[in-house]
């Protein structure tokens, strides 16, 4: 997002204006504005999926769904908390790999030392590096061959596009990993209470609404959500 900003900055700055006024007859006025600005709002407004899609955000996320779903608690936690509590562990995350984009190549462009393009080169190589590292072998190789392109000598020589359709769905594959192991306790208390209440001929009586306390005691107990933060921090590769 920075380096699009800088780069409709660095446009502004060469002498194109943003806004045009025209004169009318009668003294009316006709407002304007160039292509320039236009394809940079566009950009701006896909930015949010794009950067949600390089990041560990999807990965969290998608866990953090599954296990309200496993626990049967509905609603709660909100999708609002869900999505705070992912985008606080993404930023957590993903701070090193920032930080290193941003001594890479904001800051020398910033400090006039190099041009837009280098640095936008340099600013998106620790951002590779982190999508390599958790990005599988497999996909690499099947994006490749969808985009009938031949195998890479190494990650540098990956197109981007290529490497974020597959760190995409490898992330989406680790997710549902994730989340198989988290919904096994789940299904065992509610097979265990199931068959307590068919043994004592319950049948009328949902084996849902008795194993949700259950279930809500056991992961206070052993204290889930930091179980799943920590387990999800730690599921991510250093690049």
């Amino acid at each position: 997002m920075l380096a699009l900003l800088l780069a409709g900055g660095e446009v502004l700055a060469q002498g194109l204006p943003a806004v045009t006024v025209q004169s009318g007859p009668g003294g009316s006025q006709t407002w304007t504005l160039s292509i320039q600005v236009l394809l940079l709002m566009t950009l701006l407004t896909l930015l949010p999926a794009a950067l949600l899609m390089t990041t560990s955000f999807a990965r969290i996320i998608i866990v953090l769904g599954l296990l309200r779903q496993a626990m049967g608690t509905g609603q709660t936690p909100s999708n609002q908390i869900l999505v705070g509590l992912a985008l606080f562990l993404t930023l957590f995350i993903m701070q090193p790999v920032f930080e290193r984009s941003y001594q890479a190549g904001v800051q020398p462009y910033l400090d006039g030392k190099t041009q837009f393009v280098p640095a936008l080169e340099a600013a998106a190589q620790p951002l590779r590096g982190f999508m390599l590292a958790q990005t599988r072998e497999s996909d690499l190789l099947l994006f490749a061959r969808l985009s009938k392109r031949e195998p890479f000598d190494s990650g540098d020589d990956v197109p981007f596009t290529v490497l974020a359709a597959a760190f995409a769905t490898s992330e989406l594959k680790s997710a549902f990993q994730i989340g198989f192991l988290l919904f096994i306790p789940f299904v065992v208390i509610d097979l265990v209470v199931a068959s307590v209440l068919m043994s004592m001929g319950m049948m009328m009586l949902s084996p849902m609404l008795i194993s949700l306390p259950f279930k809500l005691m056991l992961f206070v107990m052993v204290d889930g959500w930091a179980l799943v933060m920590g387990a999800l921090a730690a599921s991510f590769a250093a690049p």
